[in-house]
């Protein structure tokens, strides 16, 4: 009996390192926006809109080339994270990090914006669709904490009314803050 409990001991543990390679080898599903980068003086309108301090923690949520997230380190010296599924952008968000030498404040992450853990977020930055906007709000609702600060670059997140919106040259900036009744209203 003792090597029939080994051979399935044997079996079980190859099984789990089997899944445990297909799952880090997951791919992730194709990006639901191209990439266009948001111009430097729109991320720096947004990262005063939303207050932007020492000792916040920014998430930019479909990061592109990661260019809010080293803005907002170099200039602030907050801890910031990237978070995109184009694992391309991954790589060039990681490389401005190191030429701007933020790269002890800075992470990105190359995964699905609608599965990240996010809860540690004070800030949050978008440029994404308004219909993507509007389908990742009851996850910041959920997930975020009253007071979080949501800044989006052109899209507004359709009936959730902005606290606050600007114009620079031509381009809308959005800001809300989560509500101490968020995560009731989620859905």
């Amino acid at each position: 009996m003792q090597p029939v409990r080994r051979v399935c001991l044997a079996l079980l543990v190859l099984a789990l390192q089997a899944t445990l390679v297909f799952a880090q080898e997951k791919k992730l599903r194709e990006p639901d926006v191209i990439f266009v980068p948001t111009p430097q003086n729109v991320v720096d309108e947004m990262l005063k809109l939303a207050k932007v301090h020492k000792g916040d923690v920014l998430y930019d949520l479909g990061c592109g080339d990661g260019r809010l997230v080293v803005t907002a380190a170099k200039q602030f010296g907050v801890r910031a994270v990237g978070i995109d599924i184009n694992p391309e952008r991954i790589a060039e968000s990681q490389e401005n990090a190191k030429q701007a030498g933020v790269t002890d404040r800075v992470v990105f992450r190359n995964e699905d914006l609608f599965e990240a853990d996010i809860k540690e977020a004070t800030v949050v930055t978008l440029y994404l669709l308004q219909s993507l906007n509007v389908k990742l709000r009851p996850k910041l609702w959920k997930d975020l904490k009253p007071g979080t600060r949501i800044v989006s670059h052109s899209f507004d997140m359709g009936e959730w009314k902005p606290d606050k919106e600007i114009e620079v040259e031509g381009r809308k900036v959005y800001f809300w803050t989560i509500p101490a009744d968020a995560a009731s209203q989620a859905r």
